[in-house]
């Protein structure tokens, strides 16, 4: 763990950038869409593409079978990757918003049996409710590709309810495939790696993901099934840790915390990883201890419960902006922790604030996770 704790020390680093919040990173916030990766699909490995200024990370899919009669083609479906769950699902054709009842945004793409001759009902239905937003809809069976390896048959859902996190039509993304164990299945069924390993599309039920920063101007986020993959990170660097969650989330145990090499106490602490969150959220206590130590940092609960600001030049902790001024971009940005509860009292969710700076892999079969420095 010691390696995690270097690491940890890179969280936020501002890339340099002594001039404040990136003004590429405010025109991406700004224009709220999709940085697409340079990441050619093939053999297991897809790209991430990124949602605005980092706020999050979808790989394109291929959902169903052509519909002879009206001769549909099967349409690329954008989805969120997430550690953090263990569900997928995309927006059915009947989709609804849970308030209004209004059909689901026509911008998203929908599966039902008009679009997909192979789609088939199992009669069972399922909620799911994250941090921000939830869903409901039926379990279906379809053939499903994921990074260019075919999964037939595969089961998960369909959306007929959705929340307006999911449901508006800024929302960039069409559904979300959900990576943890199949233990925490809502569904109660595999996810995709898992399916995968099954039928022996790839060697062991691995998921990678290297996770893109949109101020590098690299746009190399990918996710790899079945492996580790090479020359993306340094392998004298690579750490591997048991799973210490017995529930089905990716969690490790965490040794210690520093600011700029200062400890700063905290010590038996775990978290939980998730690729499908944006900031890291930690106790309260916890989360007042790390900031103490920023220059700078403050509480700001006028822009939400549990945030904290510092200034954007710092070159401590990765900020997460909100509402700066494009004429001064030195002003004040939302802290990447953010205090919450998400668990226990010594318990933490990691998302991408400090995954992007690690490559990071999930072993369902070793029940591991592993982290290694990029290169």
């Amino acid at each position: 763990m010691k390696f995690a704790n270097c690491t940890g020390t890179t969280i936020g680093k501002n890339e340099g950038n002594a001039t404040g919040f990136p003004q590429g990173n405010l025109a991406a916030a700004q224009d709220g869409g999709l940085t697409k990766s340079h990441v050619v699909t093939s053999n297991g490995t897809t790209g991430l593409d990124i949602i605005a200024n980092d706020v999050g990370y979808v790989s394109t899919i291929q959902i169903g079978t052509v519909v002879p009669a009206v001769s549909l083609p099967v349409v690329d479906t954008d989805v969120v990757i997430g550690s953090g769950s263990a569900d997928t699902w995309v927006g059915a054709t009947n989709c609804k918003n849970d308030q209004s009842g209004q059909p689901c945004s026509a911008k998203h793409v929908t599966l039902g049996t008009r679009t997909s001759s192979s789609l088939a009902n199992t009669g069972k239905t399922f909620q799911v409710t994250y941090g921000a937003g939830a869903v409901a809809g039926l379990i279906i069976t379809d053939n499903i590709v994921f990074a260019g390896l075919p999964l037939d048959n595969h089961t998960f859902g369909v959306s007929t309810i959705e929340t307006v996190e999911f449901s508006a039509d800024n929302i960039p993304f069409d559904g979300l495939v959900g990576l943890a164990q199949s233990t925490l299945s809502n569904q109660r069924v595999l996810t995709p790696v898992e399916s995968l390993a099954e039928q022996g599309s790839i060697s062991a039920a691995i998921a990678s993901f290297k996770i893109p920063r949109l101020a590098d101007q690299k746009n190399d986020g990918q996710v790899t099934f079945g492996g580790l993959p090479q020359g993306l990170f340094d392998p004298t660097t690579l750490v591997t840790v048991n799973n210490v969650n017995q529930r089905g989330f990716w969690e490790s145990a965490v040794d210690a915390f520093t600011v700029n090499g200062q400890d700063t106490g905290l010590s038996e602490r775990t978290a939980i990883m998730d690729t499908g969150t944006t900031l890291i959220i930690a106790p309260a206590a916890d989360a007042a201890a790390i900031h103490a130590v920023i220059p700078g940092a403050q509480k700001a609960d006028q822009l939400g419960q549990g945030l904290f600001t510092l200034p954007c030049t710092t070159n401590v902790s990765v900020a997460l902006t909100l509402g700066v001024n494009q004429n001064d971009l030195t002003g004040d940005c939302v802290s990447g922790i953010s205090a919450g509860t998400v668990g226990g009292s010594q318990e933490w969710l990691v998302g991408d604030v400090f995954l992007k700076n690690v490559m990071f892999s999930t072993d369902v079969g070793k029940n591991t996770l592993s982290f290694a420095k990029l290169v």
